[in-house]
């Protein structure tokens, strides 16, 4: 039986940051859903400007679910609201989900609505919160 994964990406990841992350065997015949989540700049969010980190919440996605195809894993891709925890939550309404995969970056490249969201993810979602950083 495939595993169901949400993989929640600010940045394109390929099929070999997922391995590592829920390893090869899980990766082989699991079922991912990626979300990106339109992430914006401080500035462009308080100028609710939220043009750009759309597009490039589309980007992200469609680039990691073509890493992820090529790699041989079944993806499929989405866009989520700015806040993570909402684009996770939104996801998993219609996503059941086996395990939630966050992916975020080291240090300055970060950002800033990823602070946190980790602890606040494997605190406030009913299924397992993995989160592997990727440079």
């Amino acid at each position: 039986m495939s595993k169901k994964i949400l993989a929640l990406v600010s940045e394109p990841v390929s099929a070999d940051a997922l391995r590592s992350a829920i390893g090869p065997d899980a990766a082989a015949d699991a079922e991912v859903l990626v979300v990106a989540p339109a992430l914006n700049s401080r500035k462009r969010f308080f100028l609710a400007d939220p043009d750009p980190a759309i597009e490039r919440a589309d980007a992200v996605q469609e680039e990691t679910v073509e890493r992820l195809d090529e790699g041989g894993i079944d993806a499929a891709g989405d866009t989520g609201e700015s806040d993570p925890l909402l684009a996770l939550q939104d996801a998993l309404t219609t996503f059941e989900a086996d395990e939630v995969v966050l992916f975020t970056h080291s240090g300055g490249e970060q950002n800033w609505l990823e602070e946190g969201v980790v602890d606040e993810a494997q605190g406030r979602f009913d299924v397992p919160v993995r989160h592997l950083t990727v440079e």
